[in-house]
């Protein structure tokens, strides 16, 4: 947490900033010295034109859209779902669970998922599968990349776009892995509080990690190539497992990004446009993080104090949903 150097750095740049250290259940506080310049968008060199080409949403057009999901209402909180064109399954589970429209009664939640093309053999067939079931549920969004692991971040500004243009008036939007368990009435109610009107200014949070590092090794799924990033640590981000932001953060995440080198790791990107911004991700809670990034064995009422938890398959999540929807009366 230590910063090396700081160089040419103006007593009135620095800002003094109390974080949390994750800890055996004990609080420790660490004070660090942040810098966060003015006028940082100046002070950026924009990202060369063919580079930037790459993940920027113009580039690429709309297979599959709704348009009109908010055209009639604004959603305190939207579901942004990144998924496999093939992942029929984890769909339907999530559409019967938490990412259920109308789960929280009198309040409005909508749900999109996004995909790119489908790759293979297979890819037409596919493709026409996914149309029809885009008919049938009005839920899925498509662009016309390939969908792959490394294209993860050109899928985020792929929902920070749509986001700005087709859903502003939204409150709160979270993107979240297909793989997760949701407890979407401790989320909407205690974390972000459908009470607390308008939503809270550059605000996200889930699973921050402040003292992230490049994984160098080419073995590794979250391999950091040091041409496309050479630092030896990354700014503080959150975990892209599962993360709530305001929705007025879109347009400025996506105005950010056009001074950040593209790199694979989606989360990664998304804090380091998050530091030119000066926007540090908060915590969601002073004595642990309320959403997890730990596979945990399923205990309801442990469950019910959580917003997320990850390792849940279709079946997974499917055969402790019933039973949790019975946490409220008896947790």
């Amino acid at each position: 947490y230590l910063i090396e150097s700081l160089s040419n750095v103006k007593n009135e740049d620095i800002r003094l900033l109390v974080l949390p250290l994750r800890s055996s259940g004990l609080l420790s506080l660490l004070i660090y010295l942040v810098w966060f310049p003015r006028e940082q968008h100046q002070r950026q060199q924009l990202v060369e034109s063919k580079l930037y080409k790459v993940i920027s949403p113009s580039t690429y057009r709309y297979i599959l859209n709704e348009p009109d999901k908010c055209r009639d209402m604004s959603p305190f909180l939207i579901l942004m779902i990144p998924v496999a064109p093939t992942d029929r399954a984890a769909r339907d589970a999530i559409r019967k669970t938490w990412g259920r429209e109308g789960l929280i009664p009198g309040v409005i939640i909508g749900r999109i998922f996004y995909v790119g093309l489908p790759q293979g053999d297979q890819a037409p067939r596919i493709q026409v599968a996914l149309e029809e079931e885009s008919r049938e549920h009005r839920d899925i969004v498509q662009k016309d990349f390939l969908d792959s692991y490394r294209n993860l971040t050109i899928k985020t500004m792929m929902i920070l776009d749509w986001l700005a243009t087709y859903c502003p008036g939204a409150s709160y939007a979270m993107k979240i892995d297909t793989d997760m368990f949701l407890n979407v009435d401790y989320l909407v109610n205690k974390v972000l509080d459908t009470r607390s009107v308008p939503a809270k200014e550059d605000f996200i949070t889930g699973a921050v990690i402040a003292d992230g590092r490049p994984r160098r090794s080419k073995e590794s799924k979250w391999y950091m190539p040091e041409d496309a990033y050479p630092e030896d640590t990354y700014p503080p981000y959150v975990s892209g497992t599962g993360y709530v932001f305001s929705v007025g953060l879109a347009k400025k995440l996506l105005s950010a990004s056009k001074f950040v080198r593209p790199v694979p790791l989606e989360d990664i990107y998304l804090g380091l446009c998050l530091q030119v911004l000066g926007v540090l991700p908060r915590r969601s809670s002073w004595w642990h993080s309320l959403f997890n990034i730990q596979s945990m064995a399923y205990e309801r009422c442990i469950f019910s104090q959580l917003v997320t938890v990850t390792g849940y398959t279709p079946s997974k999540l499917l055969h402790v949903w019933h039973d949790f929807s019975k946490a409220k009366f008896t947790c």
